[in-house]
């Protein structure tokens, strides 16, 4: 090989190598609310399934023909399961310990209560199970015994025990699932050879150890699909704020396939229009002409919480597009709640321009690809289980780029139960509106909206670098589209604006204040607006007499259901620290006091509060209380600090000169008394009470932002200087508990310093954690920071809370 040319190789390798470089533990590709949230898993967009953020099957296919032959471009053509038992249906059950032979097909279960699944104390549960044990047994038939590969399909909190026809087939010690996230476990061929016709049991002991209790279980047929396209090469992969985008060889055609969800928070509107759009773009890579037909399909599972749920579709049009409509025959309308749990009510969309010739259907999965394959069309199905909405393009023959474009769009019809009323979403608020008109306006827009988030994109990543560095602006990235999709936009009763949030992965409250408050700077940054919209469901909440604690409530439901707090144990000052604070910013951000003045009675209670209470905390939980209750904390004493100077800075504003010296005196009154008591000669202690300890402060970075100058900055460089000997691979551990920390929480404290080079260090380790973690879902901010291990939580809001840096240089440079 001559020179110039080995050297031409090396760098086309290098080029891939680099394009083809891990960017995030997961990819955001249609990103609306907590239900209509799609991701990619892994590095691959055709390497595996498409995936709604709690891991659920969400699948997305994509297929090209070119010139004969078939190129699978987008996810894995999903798996095909079928109920051999069904799970959500009646068994028997008893919370009463049976003799040993309970396991076997003859054992008599007639004295056992007939109750039907899921069994559980709580949230979703059919049948009520209260006790420390429970056991389960289910006879069924089979009609066909020649069955492919089955699977024990179950769901459980805690521990199990599993057994068919008599041989254990599961077992499971010191784990669980969350409700309805349904696990999937083969049946070992020998137990599955011995399978009758008649009297087959699977039979369950599921024990409670700790927390909620479930059970749910059943057994499906996984059947092998014949014929699979050959899997298109991925050369190159890129995210931004609005858009995930990746480049695929087809044999002699590129496809460059976009997923963008146009998240444009100037323009409320467009944040709130539930439609996403998938760009294929086709283009020969010879310079010669080449036959290509493409195909799309979309899983119904999209708008379903469970396979086994009856579907019901339909297809449509408006003068510009046609379109497929699909949901549950049931349509359970917000009627349940929780937090590993996908909707089961509302309607998927999937839509094309009308003068692109694309012929739309349903059939299930299986028929999908047979279709396909022999360039035919199956009968549409109105209603099945597992349905695949179809759209296949027609055979052209192209030369030049060529676009093929697919609307994604959800109509939930309502939103969010909040206190008794039901919220339809904020495009539709009035009732008058309709998706079919979204997805209209969506396509009419699309050059200039596409065009608007390459803008936006754009600056976004040049302020990130600006702020913090290459590595800090792809952070961002990663955050942003997670961050809003953990919300829901309405209008409330009253005619104000709500941003709801859920807590993702965490316990699926919804409005919880101390995810807010992590989640605040993205919105600061961007449309204060929305994070009034995060607080009003608050302030409402204690305004109109339903909470009635002199600090607010942790939350206002689980979501969808927003009918008052459901945590366990209050907050009182994390929660009163975190609102006083954040409308303290917000005074910031708007340049006036006027939010601060319409909810002044309650900011007063609060502050009060915060004021008798906050400098030495009792032992009280706090947003950090994954680990433990702690009394005497100096970082929630902070933030008590930081609220009751917050609201002399308000008052200030507002005129109330006399309030405003009075409570500003009193902050740093308290702030002089904490580098006392914190005091642990080169940095400040976790708690008061031992000086042997150490914990990030982040709470202090209001004090720098907002400008109240409660602190002495030597308090900042004391304990950056410390924080320095404490810096792992992958990040700043929260504090000397563990070597866990919360990536959201180090960005803040990173913030402390106004040396760039010295925000580096500690920021670029959650770079490094979000390209090397072996946990691929979407961006977790609890974590091992020796390790680079997930501990806990993905797709949560708050990491909004990245965009802190950012926030800082848009308010102090």
């Amino acid at each position: 090989m001559k020179k110039a040319s080995f050297i031409m190789v090396v760098l086309c390798f290098m080029g891939i190598s680099k394009a083809q470089e891990r960017q995030a533990p997961a990819y955001p590709l249609i990103t609306h609310d907590p239900y209509f949230s799609i991701w990619s898993m892994g590095d691959y967009i055709n390497g595996s399934s498409t995936e709604h953020w709690t891991g659920k099957d969400h699948s997305m296919v994509g297929i090209i023909n070119v010139d004969g032959t078939n190129y699978r471009f987008l996810g894995k053509e999903a798996v095909n399961y079928h109920d051999v038992l069904p799970t959500s249906i009646k068994g028997r059950i008893t919370e009463t310990a049976p003799s040993d032979d309970w396991v076997t097909t003859n054992f008599d279960d007639t004295t056992w209560q007939e109750a039907q699944a899921p069994y559980g104390n709580e949230g979703q549960a059919t049948t009520t199970w209260k006790t420390n044990d429970l056991w389960w047994r289910k006879k069924f038939k089979i009609k066909e015994l020649k069955l492919e590969d089955i699977f024990l399909k179950i769901s459980h909190d805690d521990d199990v025990d599993v057994y068919l026809n008599g041989e254990k087939i599961y077992e499971c010690q010191e784990c669980w699932t969350s409700e309805n996230e349904f696990r999937y476990y083969e049946i070992p061929k020998t137990v599955q050879q011995k399978l009758k016709k008649k009297n087959n049991v699977l039979a369950v002991h599921v024990k409670n150890n700790r927390g909620g209790q479930w059970l749910n279980a059943g057994i499906v047929e996984k059947r092998k699909v014949k014929g699979e396209a050959l899997m298109a090469k991925q050369t190159k992969l890129d995210i931004s704020a609005t858009q995930t985008t990746y480049s695929l060889v087809c044999g002699a055609v590129d496809v460059k396939l976009t997923f963008t969800s146009p998240l444009l928070m100037d323009d409320l509107d467009l944040l709130a229009r539930p439609v996403s759009y998938i760009s294929i773009k086709t283009e020969p890579n010879d310079n010669k002409p080449h036959d290509v037909q493409v195909y799309f399909g979309a899983s119904s599972s999209i708008a379903s919480n469970d396979s086994s749920q009856l579907m019901t579709a339909e297809k449509s049009s408006t003068e510009s597009l046609d379109f497929l409509k699909v949901g549950t025959d049931e349509q359970p309308v917000l009627e349940k709640k929780g937090d590993i749990l996908c909707i089961d009510w509302g309607y998927l969309y999937v839509a094309t321009e009308k003068n692109s010739g694309a012929i739309q259907n349903v059939t299930s999965a299986a028929n999908a690809k047979k279709d396909l394959l022999k360039g035919k069309q199956s009968p549409f199905q109105k209603s099945g289980k597992q349905l695949m909405l179809n759209t296949v393009f027609p055979k052209e023959r192209i030369n030049t780029e060529k676009e093929y474009l697919v609307l994604l769009g959800y109509d939930d019809v309502y939103s969010i139960n909040y206190f008794g009323e039901q919220l339809r979403p904020w495009w539709n608020k009035e009732g008058k509106n309709s998706l079919p008109n979204e997805l209209d306006k969506a396509l009419m827009g699309y050059g200039a909206i596409i065009e608007r988030c390459a803008d936006f994109d754009k600056a976004l990543y040049i302020d990130g670098v600006a702020a913090g560095g290459e590595k800090y602006a792809k952070i961002l990235e990663i955050g942003y589209r997670q961050s809003i999709a953990a919300h829901k936009l309405l209008e409330s009763p009253e005619g104000e604006i709500l941003f709801l949030s859920k807590e993702n992965n965490s316990n699926g409250s919804i409005n919880t204040v101390d995810v807010t408050y992590p989640s605040a700077p993205l919105y600061l940054v961007y449309n204060p607006d929305l994070l009034k919209g995060m607080l009003n469901g608050i302030f409402y909440y204690s305004e109109s007499g339903k909470w009635k604690k002199p600090y607010p409530a942790h939350d206002i439901g689980t979501y969808p259901i927003a009918t008052g707090q459901t945590y366990g144990e209050d907050m009182p000052i994390e929660e009163a620290g975190n609102m006083v604070a954040l409308v303290a910013a917000i005074t910031k951000a708007d340049g006036n006091a006027e939010y601060a003045k319409k909810h002044w009675e309650s900011l007063t209670t609060w502050s009060n509060y915060l004021k008798k209470e906050g400098l030495d905390p009792a032992n009280q939980l706090c947003t950090d209380d994954f680990s433990g209750h702690l009394a005497r904390n100096a970082n929630l004493s902070i933030k008590a600090i930081v609220g009751v100077g917050g609201y002399g800075y308000m008052a200030k504003l507002l005129g109330k000169n006399e309030i405003a010296a009075d409570y500003t005196e009193r902050a740093k009154s308290m702030a002089k008394q904490w580098m006392i008591l914190a005091d642990s000669g080169n940095h400040y202690a976790l708690t008061f009470d031992d000086k042997n300890t150490w914990s990030q402060k982040y709470n202090l970075v209001w004090d720098k932002l907002i400008g109240l100058d409660l602190f002495p900055k030597e308090v900042y460089k004391k304990e950056l200087a410390y924080y320095l000997t404490k810096n792992n691979k992958y990040g700043l551990p929260l504090d000397n508990r563990a070597d866990y920390s919360k990536s959201d929480w180090i960005l803040w404290t990173a913030t402390l310093t106004d040396s760039k080079s010295d925000f580096q260090i500690f920021a670029d380790p959650i770079y490094l954690f979000a390209k090397e973690t072996k946990d691929r879902v979407p961006m977790s901010d609890w974590h091992f920071t020796t390790t680079g291990d997930m501990r806990g939580f993905k797709a949560r809001s708050v990491v909004g809370g990245y965009f802190i840096k950012l926030l800082d240089d848009k308010w102090n440079k």
